[in-house]
């Protein structure tokens, strides 16, 4: 990771320890859209000593800052996406692999929705089969 990377999650008041570091580099740039469990199955490696607090600890303020976004997408599982981008997601219901899609798609709710909420942004979630699965059937 770069000096200038460390002071920019520095100047947001993140606490930079080494475990911080290495969860911070195996999400940048990770589209597997990660747990809190396999982050921390990776990072332990390195960090034997490391517990799993300390990654959901990080986990929430890099959440708190923006810099990540939760997905609850998947049912008793949160996930983590790196990309603040907005996109929406396709999830694979038989290898659970979740991809990214960053396409916009016209969603047109009935006036007695729009009249009561404002509509700030949304996320769509597309469930079925990836390529690699399809082939498998």
């Amino acid at each position: 990771m770069t000096k200038e990377k460390i002071e920019r999650y520095r100047k947001l008041g993140l606490k930079m320890t080494p475990q911080r570091l290495a969860i911070l580099e195996y999400l940048e740039g990770n589209t597997s859209h990660p747990s809190a469990e396999d982050i921390f199955r990776h990072v332990e490696e390195k960090f034997p000593s490391m517990s799993f607090a300390t990654v959901y600890n990080t986990l929430e303020a890099l959440k708190e800052k923006g810099l990540i976004v939760e997905l609850n997408i998947e049912p008793g599982k949160k996930r983590f996406d790196p990309n603040i981008e907005p996109h929406h997601h396709m999830i694979c219901e038989r290898c659970h692999r979740i991809f990214d899609v960053f396409e916009d798609f016209p969603v047109n709710l009935p006036e007695k929705y729009t009249k009561k909420f404002k509509v700030k942004r949304c996320q769509v979630v597309f469930y079925g089969l990836c390529e690699e699965c399809q082939k498998e059937e």
